[in-house]
């Protein structure tokens, strides 16, 4: 089965909001057919390695969703300030209505389009990290988001990319798939009434970058110490983390705690 990369780019650019608007209130009983899913995103939120509890530090979490990204990453960095990023409300909403500590807030806003001034207002300052689930391949121009990204954190601060990738395995496109045409999608379809959001998915993936493509737009959008690791469990292969940092101007040092609440 194929989908032609006209067809998911229409759907990239034009009904994938509406798409995630309308499974909003779904969305969390789907995920959770993948037993998985949580554990992943925590695997990957720890995976930036924040120090001290995330104590004195400022994170976002582009793409928030409903909240999984923004529940994980708040584990990793219990401490932390964190701004939850999303441009569909209806996800938004989901996600407002779960309880969260006064320290976490939610902002509607295309990831690709905020700015660092736009940063600083609603959460004080540069990013001190950068957490992306899913979405990456769901953005129009995946280098334009890399730098918006790259714009926002601090120097010396770190993302982490959660994401999809199979180009570089044939065996795990095979797997999702099947995945996708024996689980996700007619699960979707019960689940949402609709099913194009989901094939929507499944073609998405099958023609994302693979691993090594991605690690280079990183490199290129100007990150460093760039990265790649798979998630455990049977998603093996097909489910990653990768991460990167902003380089530090030549001749300084990184910035402590007490240099970020300054």
């Amino acid at each position: 089965m194929t989908v032609s990369t006209e067809h998911t780019g229409a759907l990239t650019t034009g009904a994938v909001t509406d798409g995630f608007d309308h499974a909003s209130t779904s969305y969390d009983r789907l995920v959770a057919i993948n037993p998985g899913y949580h554990r992943d995103l925590r695997v990957s939120a720890r995976r930036l390695r924040l120090p001290d509890r995330g104590r004195g530090l400022a994170l976002l979490d582009l793409g928030c969703g409903t909240g999984a990204s923004t529940s994980a990453l708040l584990r990793a960095a219990p401490e932390a300030r964190i701004l939850g990023v999303d441009v569909s409300r209806g996800m938004l909403d989901v996600a407002r209505a779960k309880r969260w500590p006064d320290h976490v807030s939610f902002r509607p806003a295309r990831a690709e389009e905020i700015t660092p001034a736009w940063v600083r207002e609603h959460l004080g300052g540069p990013a001190d990290a950068v957490f992306a689930a899913y979405l990456i391949r769901n953005v129009p121009d995946p280098d334009a988001l890399l730098s918006t990204i790259g714009a926002v954190l601090r120097p010396g601060g770190r993302v982490a990319l959660h994401e999809y990738s199979v180009a570089d395995s044939a065996s795990a496109g095979l797997l999702w798939s099947a995945v996708c045409w024996g689980v996700v999608i007619p699960a979707g379809r019960v689940l949402t009434g609709r099913s194009d959001l989901f094939r929507y998915l499944w073609s998405s993936v099958r023609e994302f970058d693979g691993r090594a493509r991605l690690l280079r737009r990183m490199r290129d959008g100007g990150l460093e110490a760039v990265g790649c690791a798979p998630l455990p469990g049977w998603w093996y292969g097909i489910t990653h983390t990768f991460v990167g940092r902003r380089p530090l101007p030549p001749g300084r040092d990184a910035p402590t705690v007490e240099d970020r609440r300054g």
